[in-house]
């Protein structure tokens, strides 16, 4: 299993990369920390400055191709910068023009809607993005975890940090087949 994980130079929470990482790791497979620019990420706790992590790929070396899936993980920030460059919202919508599994969690939707694939979908996240979710034409559901089938891949999301072992256990099975 070979899983993208996504982030902006800066802004990941970092418990929601780092979490799905060790998850990817203990299923015997790959992670890859692809981002907007090379080097090192700057993770946060909150609105705390955390970790610094190493840049494997950048968006405009990485392809859906690569891959099995792509995990976006959350924090304000993150999601806000990336939706912002075009070569990352392509990206994603990579994923969703290939078939593959996407799976986001808290404000990482955010992502999905500027990359126009939320129509149709249901989804959960942060609540504050439900009113987002809707005006971009998915359905927006207040669950630990959602695995929505009813497009041309799967796409998994979930709430916030609490629920990282239901997002986990979603994601990985889905990566895995």
């Amino acid at each position: 299993m070979q899983a993208a994980f996504l982030v902006a130079h800066q802004g990941t929470e970092q418990v929601e990369l780092t979490t799905p990482w060790r998850a990817v790791t203990a299923a015997g497979g790959t992670p890859k920390l692809v981002s907007t620019s090379a080097g090192r990420v700057q993770a946060f706790h909150h609105l705390d400055k955390a970790d610094t992590f190493p840049v494997d790929l950048t968006v405009a070396e990485a392809t859906a191709a690569d891959f099995d899936g792509l995990v976006l993980p959350g924090g304000v920030a993150n999601p806000d910068a990336l939706r912002l460059d075009k070569r990352a919202v392509a990206f994603i919508k990579s994923f969703f023009d290939a078939g593959k599994p996407v799976a986001a969690i808290c404000h990482a939707p955010w992502t999905l809607i500027e990359a126009d694939v939320v129509r149709g979908r249901t989804l959960t996240s942060w609540p504050s993005l439900r009113t987002d979710i809707r005006n971009a034409g998915g359905t927006w559901v207040d669950e630990q975890v959602n695995i929505c089938t009813a497009g041309p891949n799967t796409l998994i999301t979930s709430r916030k940090p609490a629920d990282l072992d239901a997002f986990c256990a979603a994601f990985v099975s889905e990566f895995s087949h």
